[in-house]
């Protein structure tokens, strides 16, 4: 019985959390991240792992990274480097769609 109690308070306050958060205008990002309990990289971290800037394009770098380390570097980084472009396909997909 006292875990059901604590299951619900739990619930409870994460839920309020997730609405003051949206109230107080915290970063949009932040919430997302707490909603899809941190699964998905941000588009920053992504950026991080290509090396590339927001103005810069990323396939070319990610093209010469992932062939790098599917030869002589390791399978986690070079699953790191895929996800990080699954994350910026993801960003700039719906901006392209938009255009069209």
């Amino acid at each position: 019985m006292g875990s059901g109690v604590m299951l619900r308070a739990f619930a409870q306050a994460y839920r309020q959390a997730l609405a003051n958060a949206s109230k107080n205008g915290v970063a949009q990002e932040a919430v997302q991240n707490i909603k899809r309990g941190s699964k998905m990289m941000t588009e920053a971290e992504a950026r991080q792992i290509l090396g590339v800037s927001e103005n810069m394009t990323w396939e070319e770098k990610y093209d010469t990274l992932f062939e790098r380390n599917a030869k002589s570097g390791s399978f986690y980084l070079q699953s790191k480097v895929h996800r990080a472009k699954e994350c910026l396909e993801s960003v700039h997909q719906p901006k392209m769609q938009d255009k069209s």
